[in-house]
């Protein structure tokens, strides 16, 4: 009985209450079956995948994850209605839960291919593009999104664009609360300079009840979470969950109310991720430490973390099989005792 209740509380919130937003080059398929080792039912989302990536390359190598990665959605990155419906199909078909389209990106990579935050100065287009995925699949169609692009720092500019793309019947926006500077600033640039304000898309959903908003940009605590969940339907959490992950093991009770998995251990998270690195190895040949890279915030402020992650990035032990690599490892965790022995992992996946 218990259980049954506790799915009903859950169910009662918002798919996209907690996310981890889609970042380049981290938010690969092993990164995230890590965090999904961490927290059960938050949003996890692919890096940006290009529709021409999809049309011309390899979409099966680029499509693939892990079955254990549920809810997972997929971030495409294009301008082309026609390009983007057919790669929302091969995502839709391929498993993933949303499709999520890219217009708060502002690398100049991204401005040559004609998306990304550059395409919130054409909401119609936007528009266009959204409606085309909304009609030929049944997920979720989202937009992620800036609060405004260059010195433009109007609400106007922001609550137009959410009103015209909500047209072509996207029902969910996730806003970075920084505007996106086109010219003179690096993505990191763009990411700490340009000012946070919140309270602009806290304002749109008072303006558009009716939508799914959730924030994203320099959360980094469970208070930032909790204030922020008082004002919109969601949270997407960056660089905080990537470079300090413990932050999520709480979050499935914390913002939930799902206490029907044990706590796990940080030494029970990282004998999950060998016993994955060996699995990876034999069906794909992915490399051991392509995967640790991604776990190397695990022990994040604890005693030992530096020799420990020294360990699991020293390039000179690639070609060691990841069980000895990790037992090298343990050697740092053991002397600084951080921890008692691994509790299973069974019940988190």
């Amino acid at each position: 009985m218990k259980s049954n209740t506790n799915q009903q509380h859950i169910g009662s919130y918002s798919p996209w209450r907690l996310s981890v937003a889609p970042m380049m080059g981290w938010t690969d398929r092993h990164c995230r079956y890590f965090h999904r080792l961490l927290t059960r039912h938050t949003l996890l989302y692919t890096e940006m995948v290009t529709t021409g990536a999809l049309i011309h390359g390899n979409a099966a190598q680029h499509l693939n994850f892990n079955t254990e990665e549920h809810p997972v959605a997929l971030q495409l990155g294009g301008s082309d209605p026609a390009d983007l419906a057919t790669c929302a199909k091969l995502g839709q078909v391929r498993g993933y839960d949303e499709i999520n389209l890219n217009c708060g990106c502002p690398s100049e990579r991204v401005l040559r291919g004609a998306f990304g935050a550059c395409l919130m100065g054409e909401a119609a287009l936007v528009r266009d593009c959204v409606k085309a995925m909304v009609d030929v699949v049944d997920i979720p169609v989202t937009v992620k999104h800036r609060i405004g692009i260059d010195k433009v720092e109007s609400y106007d500019f922001v609550r137009d664009f959410v009103g015209t793309v909500a047209e072509g019947g996207c029902q969910v926006f996730l806003v970075h609360a920084r505007n996106a500077w086109l010219q003179g600033l690096s993505p990191k640039e763009n990411r700490e300079i340009p000012p946070l304000r919140y309270e602009l898309v806290h304002q749109l959903k008072r303006d558009f009840p009716h939508l799914t908003i959730a924030v994203n940009g320099g959360i980094t605590t469970h208070e930032h979470i909790a204030h922020h969940l008082g004002h919109v339907d969601g949270v997407m959490v960056g660089r905080e969950a990537y470079h300090n992950p413990w932050l999520m093991v709480d979050w499935d009770n914390r913002f939930y109310g799902d206490d029907t998995c044990p706590r796990p251990t940080r030494e029970a998270v990282e004998q999950a991720m060998l016993d994955y690195m060996e699995r990876a190895a034999l069906e794909d040949g992915a490399p051991w430490y392509a995967i640790a890279s991604h776990m190397l915030g695990l022990r994040h402020g604890l005693h030992g973390a530096r020799k420990w992650r020294q360990v699991w990035s020293d390039h000179h032990l690639k070609p060691l099989p990841a069980r000895e690599v990790w037992a090298m490892a343990q050697v740092h965790v053991r002397s600084a005792g951080e921890e008692p022995q691994p509790e299973p992992l069974v019940s988190t996946l």
